[in-house]
């Protein structure tokens, strides 16, 4: 059996703006919080957009797997996600996770309603070929933190920063290819390898 779950790869250049993004908000926030507050900050080597986690998996199911998602792919366009602004969950005065994603505006248009319908088509294959359906809606947003400890510090340092009341231009996550992800969990955290990839054809 193997871990694994279906995720959009980030281009090289994304990482590295995300990169920096972390960088600038590791020195507004933790000179401002007390030893209390942990914040795991996610390495922008890991960082993807999750379309479905699978879990423990046989080998011998990959390549079926394989062949349904290049039926789903060849239904669909490839989709471009501006990243435009950060976000926290569940709220800004206990955060839990710190993301960057598309605007408010973007996820009311064209492109989120394609990027919703592909996920559909993904959930549907996953369950027709045995998976359970996810629980939590789909989210079009990258994890760049989890705060462990001090949630109420650091969302104060986040308000004060200011980082959270305007937008930004950080780059473009283009959504051209499903990759299948192998998990592994290691004692420094997860290590992940790219199975296979299928590329978003459909017109």
């Amino acid at each position: 059996m193997i871990r694994v779950f279906l995720a959009i790869e980030l281009p090289s250049d994304l990482r590295g703006a995300l990169s920096t993004i972390q960088q600038d908000l590791k020195r507004r926030v933790e000179r401002t919080v007390d030893r209390q507050a942990r914040i795991s900050w996610v390495q922008p080597a890991s960082i993807h957009l999750t379309l479905k986690f699978l879990g423990d998996m046989p080998e011998e199911s990959i390549e079926s797997l394989h062949r349904a998602i290049e039926q789903v792919a060849s239904g669909h366009q490839a989709i471009p996600i501006p990243l435009e602004r950060l976000g926290v969950f569940p709220r800004l005065q206990q955060p839990r996770v710190l993301w960057a994603g598309p605007s408010e505006s973007w996820e009311q248009g064209d492109d989120a309603l394609r990027l919703r319908a592909l996920h559909r088509a993904v959930e549907d294959c996953c369950q027709a070929a045995g998976f359970a359906p996810e629980g939590r809606p789909f989210s079009s947003h990258l994890t760049l933190a989890r705060i462990k400890e001090g949630e109420r510090q650091v969302g104060q340092a986040l308000t004060r920063s200011g980082v959270m009341d305007h937008p930004m231009t950080i780059g473009m996550l283009p959504v051209e290819a499903i990759i299948l992800m192998k998990s592994d969990l290691r004692p420094t955290g997860s290590v992940y390898t790219k199975l296979w990839e299928v590329r978003i054809s459909g017109r």
